[in-house]
């Protein structure tokens, strides 16, 4: 009876660091991704300081998770203790870490706000300065997403650093202007009437709602994966402490 629950944990931890290796790919992959989209995503992350930490941390994480759950699955079948362990005390490490974003982001959830958005914009925004990283990031937002400001074009007119760099009196930054097709290498419907704040040419809508209407399924889908990688990891440990107690 012993010898076939110490078979059936071991396969148990098969699965899941079978799970776990799963887990590892896909977040290697998206990190991957993020890095190198051609869409824009690229030059958003590159200069947000924030965001490119992330997106290396989410690369390593996924290697890390990667290697481990191929550590776990070869430790399981070989019933190697030294392996158990090595994969046990490895992801406690990750799991304490991972637990620790997740309470770290719900603390400063705040910073995520329309009214943060806006003061950074208003207090920041230089139009079309290709030097300033905050301007550049902004306008490859815009031009991504089709939108104008956090709430709409009316946020430049109490922009005062862009009404004071902006010699030619624009009331609204080319980004702001819609294109067809809709990304960077679309060309402008009309400049002209969009740069003077004509409904017809220019895109009305803040960059706030349209990014959380884009995003708002994925980061549901996000934190289910995490509470779902959380519980396999959870788990994982549980096995492997079991069958790592059960090798004679």
């Amino acid at each position: 009876m012993e010898g076939d629950c110490l078979s059936c944990m071991k396969y148990l931890m098969f699965v899941f660091n079978f799970f776990i290796f799963l887990g590892g790919a896909c977040l290697l992959g998206v990190g991957i991704w993020v890095m190198v989209d051609p869409t824009g995503f690229r030059e958003i992350v590159a200069a947000n300081p924030l965001l490119f930490t992330g997106a290396y941390i989410l690369l390593a994480m996924g290697a890390l998770l990667f290697l481990l759950g191929f550590l776990g699955c070869c430790g399981a079948i070989r019933e190697n203790k030294c392996l158990l362990l090595f994969f046990f005390l490895f992801i406690l490490l990750i799991f304490l870490a991972e637990l620790s974003a997740a309470i770290l982001a719900f603390i400063f959830r705040e910073n995520l706000t329309r009214e943060f958005f806006t003061k950074e914009l208003t207090k920041h925004y230089q139009g079309s300065n290709e030097t300033d990283v905050f301007s550049v990031t902004w306008n490859s937002v815009m031009i991504t997403f089709g939108c104008c400001g956090v709430n709409g074009p009316e946020d430049f007119k109490s922009a005062p650093v862009y009404r004071f760099l902006n010699f030619n009196g624009d009331e609204v930054p080319e980004a702001c202007c819609r294109r067809e097709p809709q990304s960077r290498d679309g060309v402008l419907v009309n400049r002209e009437e969009c740069l003077l704040g004509r409904d017809r040419s220019l895109n009305k809508q803040g960059c706030y709602t349209v990014i959380l209407n884009s995003f708002e399924t994925y980061v549901y889908l996000a934190g289910a994966l995490a509470i779902g990688v959380l519980a396999i990891e959870l788990f994982a440990m549980i096995f492997a402490m079991c069958l790592f107690r059960g090798i004679q």
